[in-house]
């Protein structure tokens, strides 16, 4: 099983699950912590490979890496801890994942926060995923993902976020990398679907005004998808939005809970 967290709330019988992207770990919500865990329950992953979760399963998954393998870790982990449903928090590829458990689960599933959320991939993203396939054997996956998190985070206040990612993903290995980045393969149908399929589960999408390979096609969804989908755009901010104003994206997220309710 994956690595976990719990700060239990004994007044509320509410969870807030979250979800980091490919590269991270549950640290990069260290901002979120102290504020959601005043009025929820919260739970922090570590997904296959990464912070606490690198040691106990470096050999543990031999088979190809699916976004529905990646999902059901996460239920794995709701099912031992006997949490029936959860509102779910996720930032870039873990918004991914949480899309993928809300289409095989929906009754898990409270509602959605998808902040730098990937729905689509553009042309400079294509372009990212064929040169990484073809030098995923040859350079050293670190050197790889600082080009990455530069290309995705370029902005001088970005570097806060790119710095707290590459330093996770230091603790990466470079077979567990490879395995990650194999899942480029089936992402393209798989938002494809993610776009095309509105599900009945309050959304709400939180993005940085300078998340400029992602925001248009939020954008786009966010207005097909009015019925169950909100969006919340925060200015001077990049890809990770809760790194880079934490206040903000804590403020929205928690506002958009309580609606909930």
């Amino acid at each position: 099983m994956i690595n976990y967290t719990i700060y239990s709330n004994t007044k509320s019988a509410q969870w807030v699950t979250f979800v980091h992207g490919a590269g991270g770990s549950s640290a990069i919500w260290f901002k979120q912590i102290r504020e959601f865990q005043k009025e929820y329950n919260v739970l922090l992953l570590d997904l296959r490979g990464h912070g606490n979760s690198n040691q106990q399963i470096k050999n543990a998954f031999k088979q190809k890496y699916t976004f529905t393998a990646l999902a059901e870790d996460i239920i794995e982990v709701l099912d031992f801890l006997k949490i029936q449903k959860s509102h779910f928090v996720g930032i870039s590829l873990g918004t991914i994942l949480i899309r993928q458990l809300a289409e095989m689960h929906p009754h898990r599933v409270q509602s959605m926060i998808l902040g730098g959320a990937i729905l689509k991939m553009n042309f400079r993203s294509q372009i990212l995923m064929r040169l990484g396939n073809i030098f995923k054997y040859v350079l050293p996956y670190l050197v790889l993902y600082k080009f990455f998190a530069f290309v995705i985070m370029p902005n001088k206040n970005h570097k806060q976020s790119r710095l707290l990612f590459i330093n996770e993903a230091k603790k990466l290995y470079q077979k567990e990398f490879i395995r990650w980045f194999k899942l480029t393969a089936e992402i393209n149908p798989v938002l494809k679907l993610f776009r095309q399929v509105e599900m009945n589960i309050p959304t709400l999408y939180i993005m940085g005004e300078e998340d400029y390979m992602f925001l248009p096609s939020v954008r786009k969804v966010a207005e097909s998808h009015y019925k169950s989908s909100s969006l919340v755009v925060i200015p001077n901010c990049g890809h990770v939005v809760n790194v880079e104003q934490p206040q903000t994206f804590n403020s929205s997220v928690i506002g958009f809970l309580r609606s909930q309710n």
